[in-house]
């Protein structure tokens, strides 16, 4: 296990370096001017010397490059140029408000798609089963920005049960800030646990013939405590793969629900950055969102040797 550790660890690593590495050949590295890119075109060139000053880009492009990597080791990503204030703040007031989302949407997706998909595996062939395929299909069809605006028309509009966008803050309280996050974690957990629920259900069907299973019923196990005793365990890996894949497409994909639902996140923070040419904010939070979905790949791995037993003995 810990051979096992180490390696990924190694991999984890290797992984954030060539990350790191194109984030800046493509921001910082590539033809065109940074400066004059944020100044805009009718920026005078004293303006544009200055802010390239300011920016550093007048060093060498490899001694900007450890410059910034050992200000992400320490917090000093710099400051932003169009807010005016320093860029890890700006960071981690829109990551209180993404990653409770995504942490949301993504419990939703779970607990849906693991009901669904041992429902109708289950009721493999039954009328069930069926149904619950066809609203999954449906659910992958759809749009998260178009079932989003179908929340706000039913439960904001007409209802008015949720607010119609925005979010007051977490100092106004658990309870207000969590459910200004309801309607836009169920859009984004629709198509996800659409797209779960599918595999779910594959896995647990293939488990289902294996001899083992057959073996546990011989033996006078109920369907429903093999299914849920030996079953669902040796299923949950493909099924984990997929919520890790999903959690990090969740973190870094929430751009087109928080615009809808005017809300401050992470995503909207690179939207306005990138109107901005605000190259400093991309930069961070581009290499935040990688380095995220680096970490959440790193820790479905780990959660593998704890769930898979067949890794043990490899590693050993």
């Amino acid at each position: 296990m810990t051979l096992f550790l180490l390696k990924r660890l190694a991999t984890l690593a290797a992984t954030l370096l060539a990350t790191s590495i194109v984030v800046f050949v493509v921001l910082e590295i590539l033809p065109g001017d940074a400066a004059q890119m944020m100044m805009g075109p009718d920026a005078s060139p004293e303006a544009v010397a200055a802010l390239r000053a300011k920016l550093g880009l007048d060093r060498p492009a490899l001694e900007r490059y450890f410059a910034w990597i050992a200000g992400m080791a320490t917090a000093e990503l710099g400051t932003s140029h169009a807010y005016g204030a320093p860029v890890a703040g700006l960071i981690a007031e829109r990551l209180a408000l993404t990653v409770p989302l995504a942490v949301l949407a993504m419990t939703l997706t779970a607990v849906l798609a693991l009901a669904a998909g041992l429902y109708a595996a289950s009721r493999h062939g039954r009328l069930g089963d069926v149904g619950l395929m066809g609203l999954t299909q449906v659910g992958i069809a759809i749009p998260n920005f178009w079932f989003a605006i179908l929340l706000i028309l039913l439960f904001a509009v007409q209802l008015r049960w949720f607010s119609a966008g925005g979010f007051p803050g977490w100092d106004a309280g658990v309870g207000p800030a969590l459910k200004s996050l309801v309607l836009p974690a169920v859009s984004l957990a629709v198509v996800q646990a659409a797209i779960l629920a599918r595999i779910t259900r594959s896995a647990v069907l293939d488990v289902l013939r294996e001899d083992f299973v057959r073996t546990a019923r011989a033996k006078g196990l109920s369907r429903r405590a093999a299914l849920w005793g030996h079953v669902l365990r040796n299923a949950m890996i493909p099924v984990l793969t997929v919520m890790g894949l999903q959690f990090a497409t969740l973190l870094a994909g929430t751009i087109v629900v928080e615009t809808v639902f005017y809300l401050p996140g992470l995503g909207r923070l690179i939207f306005q950055s990138i109107s901005n040419r605000d190259l400093i904010v991309v930069r961070n939070c581009v290499m935040l969102l990688a380095a995220m979905v680096v970490v959440v790949n790193f820790v479905v791995d780990v959660l593998y040797a704890a769930i898979d037993p067949r890794l043990k003995p490899a590693d050993a």
